[in-house]
Parts: C-alpha cells; sequence; structure tokens
C-alpha cells in the first residue's frame, strides 16, 4: 500500500490559502461607495472629484492593511487590540459600531433591492409590482440563508465568483467609455462655488463621497476576523506577506473600480440635461443603462446580472461582518481573546443569530422610512456617520499594529509609521472642517 504524498507546500499552494479575506473586504467595499457615489461624482462633477477618489484610497491605506497584519502577526483579531488599549478604545469602537451599524445594513440592502427591481425581468419584482422594502426583506432573508446554509465556506467562496463576473464587466464598459470622453466639457478640477449654500452642499458630497471610499474604517475589523476565519477553514497561518498580498488584490481592486464609476458616471450621466436620479429604483436603472450604453445592448442581462451580484456579494457580507463583530466584541469586553477561543466560528454561536435578527430587523426599520425619496439621504448619512468615526479607528489601529503584542520583526518600519500618522493628521482635520461648515459657518 502507497503512503499518500504530504500536501502540497508551494509558494503558490501557500498563497491560494491565504487568498479569500482580501476579496471578502473588495466584496464589503464596492457596493455603494462605488456603484452609488462614485457613478454620482462622475455624473455631478465630471472628473474634478477623481483625485479625492484615489487620495480617500491612500490615506485609508495605512489603517486599512493593519486588519489583515494584526491578525497573521498575533492570531487575534483587533479587538483583542483595542482592549489592551484600554476600556476607552474599545469602548469608542463599540459605540461607532451600535451607532452605524443599522444604516450600514439598511444603506447596502436598499441599494441591493433598488438594482434588483431595476434589474427584473420577472413581473412579481418589476418596478412597478413588489415595493421596495419587500424586495429588501427578500434579501436580508436570502443572505441570512446562505450564512445559515455553509457559514464562512460558502461565503468565501460565493464572493470570489461574484467579484470576478462584476470586476471584468466594470473595466471593460469604463475601458470601452474612456476613449469617447470629451475632456473639453469634462472639469478636471474641482470648482469652489462662492455662494455658501451651494459651497456646503460641494463640501457635504465630498465628505458622503469619501466617507466609504473604499469602505468606512470599521472593515479592519471585520478583515481581521475574516482573516482568522480563513485560518480556520484552511488550517493555514498566513505570513505577512501572504497577509499583505491577499489585502493587496482586495485593495487594488476597489481603486481600479472606483475610478471605472467615476469614468461612467462622466461618459454617460455627465450631459445636459440628465440628473442622477434621486429615488433607489431609477437610479438603479440609470446604472444599468450606463453599462449598456458602453458595452452593448446584448450585454444588459449580463450587465444587470452582475450589478445584482456586487451587491448582493455587499449585503451578504456587512450581514456576516456585523454581527460577527458583535459577538466577538461582547466577548472582548468580558476577557482576553485567546486562540482556543477564536478558533470557534461565531456564525456557529446562538448569539450571531440573535443579533443578526436585531441588526435586520434595525434595517428594516429605517428602509420602510426612506424607501422613497428618503434613499439618497440615508445614503449620505450612512457614510458621514462612517467618514467621522474614521480619525479615531485609524488611530486605534495606528497603535495596535506598533503595540508589543506584534512581533519586533513584523512591526511596520518609520515610513509606514509617517503614513500612518499623515493619514490620522489627513482626517482629522477633514472633519474639523466638515464640523464648522455644518454646526458654526452655516448658523454665522
Amino acid at each position: 500500500m502507497k503512503t499518500p504524498p504530504p500536501p502540497p507546500d508551494s509558494t503558490l499552494h501557500r498563497l491560494l490559502q491565504a487568498l479569500g479575506p482580501g476579496i471578502l473586504f473588495a466584496a464589503a467595499a464596492i457596493g455603494v461607495s462605488h456603484l452609488n457615489q462614485s457613478t454620482r461624482a462622475g455624473a455631478l462633477f465630471g472628473l474634478s472629484l477623481a483625485g479625492f477618489v484615489v487620495l480617500a484610497h491612500l490615506m485609508k491605506l495605512p489603517a486599512m492593511v493593519v486588519g489583515p497584519r494584526y491578525a497573521a502577526a498575533t492570531g487575534t483579531s483587533l479587538l483583542q487590540a483595542y482592549r489592551r488599549q484600554g476600556p476607552h478604545a474599545i469602548g469608542l469602537f463599540a459605540l461607532i459600531t451600535l451607532g452605524t451599524m443599522f444604516t450600514i445594513q439598511a444603506a447596502v440592502t436598499i441599494v441591493t433591492a433598488a438594482i434588483l427591481k431595476s434589474a427584473a425581468v420577472d413581473p412579481l419584482l418589476g418596478p412597478d409590482a413588489a415595493p421596495l422594502w419587500a424586495v429588501a426583506l427578500g434579501v436580508l432573508v436570502l443572505g441570512a440563508g446562505v450564512l445559515a446554509a455553509g457559514g464562512f465556506r460558502w461565503l468565501d467562496a460565493v464572493m470570489k465568483g461574484l467579484m470576478l463576473v462584476m470586476a471584468v464587466c466594470t473595466v471593460v464598459a469604463a475601458a470601452i467609455e474612456l476613449p469617447s470622453l470629451d475632456f473639453s466639457r469634462l472639469p478636471l478640477l474641482p470648482h469652489i462655488p462662492e455662494d455658501p449654500a451651494a459651497r456646503l452642499a460641494l463640501i457635504g458630497f465630498v465628505v458622503a463621497l469619501v466617507g466609504w471610499m473604499p469602505a468606512p474604517l470599521d472593515i479592519t475589523v471585520w478583515h481581521s476576523l475574516w482573516t482568522l476565519a480563513r485560518r480556520r477553514q484552511t488550517h493555514h497561518e498566513p505570513t505577512r506577506g501572504e497577509a499583505d498580498l491577499d489585502f493587496a488584490v482586495g485593495y487594488l481592486l476597489c481603486i481600479v473600480l472606483a475610478l471605472a464609476f467615476v469614468v461612467l458616471g462622466a461618459g454617460r450621466l455627465f450631459l445636459p440635461g440628465i440628473e442622477p436620479a434621486a429615488g433607489g429604483a431609477a437610479f438603479a436603472g440609470q446604472l444599468i443603462d450606463l453599462y449598456a450604453g458602453a458595452i452593448g445592448e446584448w450585454a444588459r442581462p449580463l450587465i444587470a446580472a452582475s450589478a445584482v451580484a456586487v451587491m448582493l456579494s455587499t449585503t451578504l457580507t456587512v450581514q456576516d461582518a456585523l454581527p460577527r463583530t458583535l459577538v466577538q466584541l461582547a466577548g472582548r469586553l468580558r476577557s482576553d481573546e485567546v486562540y482556543a477561543e477564536a478558533a470557534a466560528d461565531p456564525s456557529r454561536r446562538p448569539g450571531y443569530w440573535v443579533m443578526l435578527v436585531v441588526i435586520c430587523g434595525g434595517a428594516m426599520l429605517i428602509i420602510t422610512r426612506v424607501a422613497g425619496a428618503g434613499f439618497q439621504s440615508l445614503i449620505n448619512l450612512a457614510t458621514t456617520l462612517s467618514f467621522l468615526g474614521t480619525p479615531v479607528i485609524a488611530w486605534f489601529n495606528h497603535r495596535a499594529i506598533t503595540n508589543d503584542a506584534v512581533p519586533t520583526a513584523l512591526r511596520p518600519g518609520r515610513g509606514f509609521r509617517i503614513a500612518s500618522l499623515v493619514g490620522i493628521g489627513f482626517w482629522t482635520a477633514f472633519a474639523a472642517v466638515y464640523l464648522w461648515q455644518q454646526f458654526i459657518a452655516r448658523g454665522a
């Protein structure tokens, strides 16, 4: 009887085992911020806000990469890092999470439902049939079913396929559209209005744009939890290089697709007489028209399916991430995180499902009140709340990756530390300017 060969240990095999959390990161990020906000940026301001899109990615990069790095280096999540920093750190993160979780879930779900209604050929789902809130409820039930059936394993597998389809369609559409752009009519630099009200509106839009660009910083905690879940699934402990590569794949995808949506919005909606629709389903219809106009009507079914896929992926990852975070957060408030405790999948605990029901219930209460004209107001509220929490979480992440819990060889160098502090300073100053404009300058 032959002895079975040992499991492969090639570099490629190890990298494939590590890949996964970065795709989940991209699936959670490439949703509202890209399909809705980036497209609106191009539609309303041409290419003039593309620089803010890139800047937001660059300024969040040091804080974003901490999630997978910390998990790979310590075998624990960022929640443990926050606990080590003191009650104020984990308490503030808990407040940020509790203050934004319903609006985050509601925002991604209502965009998913709107796109699903716009893309549907079934009369039961079409624009004039089922109300938006009912479709949103169906989306949440579907997501819960997927998580109940397969947990992290299904989540990891499904997201890779959905993201591949959407990424290819988006890049192809933008590449076709780019050569036909009329740069003579497209502003490349933002114009600062002299009218105070218009200036406040511009600042408010930019804040909403970068608040979730590419995602709220809460996602760094989710990413660390997904890294640990992938480790449990494959029994492979990723190195820092493997964790960085997995992160880089997802982050690069976020940047490329964000710019692609700005190009599509600028090319197809920045035209005289065309305004981005305020309602969810109407804007979703415009979004699908962008692709069809760039690629061709023959591709409309594929485009619609891809748009639905990417938003379903976002809703599904958020549905998993929020209760997973809350369960682990409750554990960290009670005690330290140890590997034996981290080895249990939170999605198989009763508390996970209690939290999921609570979050989905709260999201549905919001959706039933804003399913019509309040659609864009909900998106702006969710993104603005996340934006205001950015400098706080960025500071916690900076302290986490430079802490003694991280082995000396895996702590960042001087260049990374400087870049991280610059990012924290940028987001703090940006938040201060926004608050001054909203509460002081407006009242003056």
